[in-house]
């Protein structure tokens, strides 16, 4: 998993920038992806905020940008997990 100094301007806009790069319909396949995992209700809920803010970036946190891309990070690793069986 990608470590991001929040403190470092550089690494912010790495992160507000793939966050951007997610679609709404994208967002919805994480959601998906994990209530199938039973991910917990802390977790689902986050990657619906970012469903609803997806490409604005600007109107969430880094604290909660940094967690919803661990997810997506987490849920992509998983989907490549299965694909490859």
């Amino acid at each position: 998993m990608s470590k991001y100094d929040l403190n470092d301007p550089t690494d912010v806009d790495i992160m507000k920038a793939q966050f951007d790069m997610y679609t709404a319909e994208e967002w919805e396949e994480f959601i998906k992806l994990a209530e199938e995992d039973k991910m917990g209700y802390k977790n689902i809920n986050i990657l619906k905020t970012a469903s609803r803010k997806a490409g604005m970036s600007k109107y969430l946190s880094v604290k909660v940008i940094n967690w919803v891309m661990s997810l997506v990070e987490k849920l992509e690793f998983e989907d490549d997990e299965y694909e490859d069986e």
